[in-house]
């Protein structure tokens, strides 16, 4: 069976790309991160969508990008409640590079030359690291890289399906695959009980969240 490493943030695209790299055969190996952001609940959803997928392997990789800061999702800035003009402060430094540079490493380690990513350009925040000539461009320092692919064993793809879709044709592609999206979470402000919190529906993860479900016509399951 054909390998696939899968970049998994218990998020609605993260979690479609999986469930989409799944049903195309692949042997998926999800890999998820630990990096200190404020929305760690993520993680637990990653752990329920790996399980409920049913992935070969799932790695969680720990490291603290608070020490470096420069976002609101690892330091004390606010979390906005609107999408603002430009690059938001949810951006986090080179986000991208370091968890395709771990799938990058995993891969290689596993000789998987399929890599996932659930980058999206339609309805998104603007993150500059994931743009289409981002991908490529990380595919081919991938391909330049990494011993296996010097040595002609192997090339690296990078797969990101999502990404010239709105977030209403995601959301209609994973309930057509059956993912269960009340196993996901999406927000960057979780509030109440940080054991079994609620979203906040303000921030802009929650409202691209919000539209993508309205305009798919389907009710977002986390809203109550």
């Amino acid at each position: 069976m054909k390998k696939a490493v899968v970049l998994l943030s218990g998020g609605i695209d993260s979690s479609t790309t999986l469930a989409i790299a799944k049903s195309e055969g692949f042997e998926c190996y999800a890999i998820s991160f630990d990096y200190g952001q404020r929305h760690k609940i993520e993680l637990k959803s990653a752990k329920k969508i790996a399980k409920h997928i049913g992935v070969k392997e799932h790695l969680i990789v720990s490291f603290d990008l608070t020490k470096i800061g420069g976002s609101a999702l690892t330091s004390d800035m606010k979390v906005p409640d609107v999408q603002a003009e430009g690059i938001p402060v949810t951006y986090v430094p080179a986000r991208n590079t370091i968890f395709l540079s771990f799938g990058l490493a995993w891969a290689e380690v596993l000789q998987s030359p399929n890599i996932f990513i659930g980058a999206n350009i339609v309805d998104y925040s603007g993150y500059p690291d994931c743009r289409p000539e981002y991908i490529q461009a990380f595919e081919k320092m991938a391909n330049l890289a990494t011993k296996i692919s010097v040595e002609g064993k192997l090339k690296f793809k990078i797969n990101a399906p999502l990404l010239y879709l709105t977030k209403a044709e995601i959301i209609k592609k994973g309930i057509e695959l059956g993912l269960d999206y009340s196993l996901t979470w999406s927000c960057y402000n979780p509030q109440g009980n940080p054991e079994n919190p609620v979203p906040c529906l303000k921030c802009p993860s929650c409202i691209y969240r919000l539209k993508g479900f309205e305009e798919a016509g389907i009710k977002d399951p986390l809203v109550k």
